[in-house]
């Protein structure tokens, strides 16, 4: 069922199924709360499913100013108590994953699992920098050389040439997010986590790669990690039937075997 509640000032969208222990669910960039379907339907077998539009996707309102990790994460401690929510189990994909690790940080979680997630800083070559401070140069001097109008025409043609897909398809004020949110390093609060965690990871993901999963597994004091050969970011859809299995094996460690008839 379809439900809002305003949280940090903002409405926010989700989808609540099933009943008994609590599941929550935050799906990755770009995305909303259907990329999520499969584990919603596997939790809601035995749990009570929470499954978010995280602020500035699905149906959830963007949120007023750029929200780093840190205000995505009290989002969530508000949702929590104002639902009356406790020791969830949390699933976190790609940027939900950012906000699953600091959430499990520092609140009591059941268990974690953490799927093609994001939360370790990207390694940065030289061409990189190279074009993010071309970039800066050319917003610093083209207003003065060819007037303010024609220098945001040039800049946004320089954005869509060298920005990337999820960049270029943000409003404004996304992109300040998804700039604060790739520059967050989190590996030194993964130490604090001490829920049981799980990682679901893609051997062919080059958006978070399986480096990020062995340094999270070394840095998580009680974590690890089920991969899947030839699946990319989205281990999950490329995997359905496994991955499904592993999440119910995962939340139910007492179940004797998987149940895919519905999958």
């Amino acid at each position: 069922m379809e439900r809002t509640i305003t949280v940090k000032g903002i409405k926010i969208s989700y989808r609540r199924a099933g009943s008994g222990n609590p599941v929550i669910l935050m799906h990755g960039w770009g995305c909303d709360s259907s990329t999520l379907n499969l584990f919603e339907r596997v939790g809601s077998e035995q749990h009570e499913v929470f499954n978010l539009d995280l602020p500035g996707f699905g149906k959830s309102q963007e949120p007023p100013v750029a929200w780093g990790v840190e205000e995505y994460t009290e989002m969530l401690e508000e949702f929590v108590t104002a639902l009356g929510i406790v020791n969830p189990v949390v699933l976190g994909h790609s940027f939900g994953g950012r906000i699953a690790i600091l959430y499990a940080s520092r609140n009591p979680v059941d268990r974690l699992l953490l799927v093609d997630a994001a939360g370790v800083k990207p390694r940065r070559t030289l061409k990189y920098y190279a074009k993010v401070y071309s970039f800066k140069l050319a917003k610093m001097i083209y207003p003065t050389i060819v007037g303010r109008e024609k220098a945001h025409e040039i800049i946004e043609q320089m954005r869509s040439r060298r920005g990337s897909y999820d960049y270029n398809n943000c409003s404004p004020m996304m992109r300040q997010v998804m700039v604060k949110a790739v520059n967050t390093d989190l590996r030194p609060v993964m130490p604090k986590i001490k829920a049981p965690t799980l990682l679901i990871w893609g051997e062919n993901d080059t958006a978070t790669p399986m480096r990020d999963a062995r340094i999270m597994k070394r840095l998580i004091p009680d974590a690890g990690i089920v991969s899947f050969p030839g699946a990319g970011h989205f281990s999950f859809v490329d995997n359905p039937y496994q991955s499904a299995a592993v999440f119910r094996r995962f939340i139910h460690p007492d179940l004797k075997g998987p149940n895919m008839d519905n999958f």
